[in-house]
C-alpha cells in the first residue's frame, strides 16, 4: 500500500513528518506532494497509490479531488484550515484517522465530479474538472451577461444576469447555496443550474437529473469562467460556449467510523 500526503499552504513540516511517521510504524510507504506544485511532479507517482490524504482546508481538499477522482483514488481530508466543511479529520486527530483507515474502519461515499469544456468556435480553449461548481460571470464589467441555456440539445432559455453557475450536489451547499440555490443530498448525481442575480423574477434555479449535458452560450460578454472558486479564471468572450456534465468517474470520499 502507498499513500500520498498532499500538503496545502498551511501544512507545517512537523505535521507532515508526524503523518509519515504514523505510516512508517505500520510498514506503509508514504510520499508527499505540494498542492500548488506542477502536476508533472505528481502524476508519475500516482499509479499504485491507495489513498490521497489532504493536509489543509477545503481548498486543498478540492485540489486533491481533481487529482484523485479521474484515477479512482480514495481521498481523506485532514483539516488544518479555518472551515474544513469537506474534510473528515481535524489536525489533532490525524494519527487516529490514519490508523482507522489502515484498520479498515471506514466507508467510501461517492460524489459526482463536474467535467467542463470551454470552446471558442471550433477550438477547445480548456478542459477541466471540479467537485463543487463552475461559474461563468462578468469580469470586472458592471454590465450583465446574456447567456443562452441548452440542456441535452434542447433550448431552455436566455438569462440576463451577473452570471450563471452549474453545481454538483456537493457544491450545492457552497457558492450555489449562497446564490439562492437548493440544497441537494451530497451523494445525488443531479446537477443544479443557479442564475446569479438575474434580471427577472421568474428565473429560478433548476435541478437536472443525471446524464444531462448543460451548455452555456455567452451571447453577450465578456466574462470569466472559474471552477471551484479558483483564483485563476479563464476569460470568456461573446460567442464562447461552456459545456458542463458529469465526469464518468466519481470521487471516492473516505468517511471514518467512530
Amino acid at each position: 500500500m502507498t499513500i500520498c500526503i498532499l500538503r496545502g499552504p498551511r501544512a507545517e513540516q512537523s505535521v507532515i513528518e508526524h503523518a509519515m511517521a504514523t505510516l512508517r510504524q505500520r510498514g506503509i510507504e508514504g510520499w508527499e506532494a505540494d498542492r500548488d506544485g506542477p502536476m508533472s511532479a505528481i502524476t508519475p507517482r500516482l499509479k499504485g497509490t491507495s489513498l490521497l490524504v489532504t493536509l489543509g482546508g477545503d481548498g486543498t481538499f478540492l485540489a486533491g479531488a481533481r487529482i484523485a477522482a479521474p484515477r479512482g483514488i480514495p481521498i481523506l481530508g485532514v483539516n488544518l484550515g479555518r472551515l474544513g466543511f469537506l474534510t473528515e479529520v481535524e489536525a489533532e486527530h490525524l494519527e487516529d484517522g490514519l490508523t482507522r483507515f489502515l484498520d479498515g474502519k471506514y466507508r467510501i461515499e461517492e460524489r459526482t465530479i463536474l467535467q467542463v469544456t470551454l470552446s471558442r468556435g471550433t477550438k477547445v480553449v480548456t478542459r477541466a474538472i471540479g467537485l463543487n461548481e463552475v461559474v461563468v460571470d462578468h469580469s470586472g464589467d458592471a454590465r450583465m451577461l446574456l447567456v443562452e441555456i441548452d440542456v441535452g440539445g434542447q433550448a431552455v432559455g436566455v438569462i440576463d444576469a451577473d452570471g450563471v453557475m452549474v453545481a454538483t450536489a456537493t457544491g450545492s451547499t457552497a457558492y450555489a447555496l449562497a446564490s439562492g440555490g437548493p440544497i441537494l443530498e451530497p451523494t445525488l448525481r443531479d446537477l443544479v443550474l443557479v442564475p446569479m442575480n438575474p434580471f427577472a423574477l421568474t428565473v429560478r434555479p433548476i435541478v437536472f437529473p443525471p446524464g444531462q449535458s448543460i451548455t452555456l452560450l455567452v451571447k453577450r460578454g465578456p466574462g470569466e469562467m472559474r471552477i471551484d472558486g479558483g483564483r485563476r479564471g479563464r476569460a470568456v468572450e461573446t460567442g464562447d460556449t461552456v459545456k458542463c456534465g458529469s465526469h464518468p468517474r466519481r470521487l471516492k470520499v473516505c468517511l471514518l467510523y467512530t
